[in-house]
Formats: structure tokens, C-alpha cells, sequence
């Protein structure tokens, strides 16, 4: 799952700025571009905490314009975007989507914690009981 960014110079400061259409909550700075892009990475997955605590869809990232440069979420990260969102689509909270996967609450819970470590077995197997399928494409 990659966003589009734009890396804006920074005129007055040096270094560069650094926006995403799709999560307007991510912006941050760089002095040069290695770490402008450093910034970039840990901004977009620092993002969506807000997305998650407030229990929001993730916006889907768009195609790159001209002027901008992908930056990639992390795969443990992109997995729990993609069951936080069909959770939010379908309607189904922690304690049915728990009563589904035969485990208690808590558990969900933890599968939709960003700061949590979870096996992507466990993510798969809650999906597939929202009937989704988790795939993976090397581009």
C-alpha cells in the first residue's frame, strides 16, 4: 500500500515539505531529500493512529501525480489498514467479528492496534471471516 507525497522545497528553511493528498493529517519536513523521504515513511504510519483511535475508514491511496513520489506503509501496517476498513464497511465490531473468529473481544482488538505485533496469519483469518481474501503482488 503506497500513498503519493509531494516534496515541496522549502524556500525560507531549506530542505523540503512533504504532503499527502490522500491523509491530509501527514505532513512533515526534511533537510535533504534522504531524509525528507525518512520523515515521509514514519509520518504516513504515525497518521493513521488517528484514523484508528477514531475508528475512521482509511482513505485508499490514489495514483501519483507528476509531481509526486509514492512512500510505502509498512506490510504490518497495511494489513491492519485493509481489516480496520472492511471491518467499518461491513459494520462489524470487535465483539462480532470475535464471536466469528471463536476468541473473546480483546483479541480483535489487538489484531486492530497499530502498536501491537500480530502474525499476519491472524489478520488473514480475520478477514476471511468479513469473506475477504488477503493477496499479495511483488511489483
Amino acid at each position: 500500500m503506497q500513498y503519493p507525497a509531494r516534496f515541496e522545497p522549502d524556500l525560507e528553511a531549506g530542505g523540503y515539505v512533504v504532503t499527502f493528498r490522500d491523509i491530509p493529517e501527514a505532513i512533515t519536513q526534511g533537510d535533504d531529500d534522504a531524509e525528507a523521504m525518512a520523515m515521509a515513511e514514519d509520518v504516513l504510519i504515525s497518521s493513521m493512529d488517528f484514523y484508528f483511535e477514531d475508528r475512521r475508514i482509511v482513505p485508499s491511496p490514489s495514483a501519483a501525480l507528476p509531481n509526486e513520489l509514492m512512500v510505502a506503509l509498512p506490510a504490518s501496517v497495511a494489513v491492519k489498514v485493509l481489516l480496520l476498513n472492511e471491518m467499518l464497511a461491513q459494520k462489524v465490531g470487535p465483539s462480532e467479528l470475535a464471536r466469528r473468529l471463536g476468541t473473546i473481544p480483546q483479541v480483535v482488538n489487538r489484531l486492530i492496534d497499530l502498536h501491537h505485533t500480530t502474525k499476519i496469519d491472524k489478520v488473514e483469518q480475520a478477514l476471511g471471516c468479513l469473506g475477504k481474501r488477503l493477496e499479495f503482488t511483488a511489483v
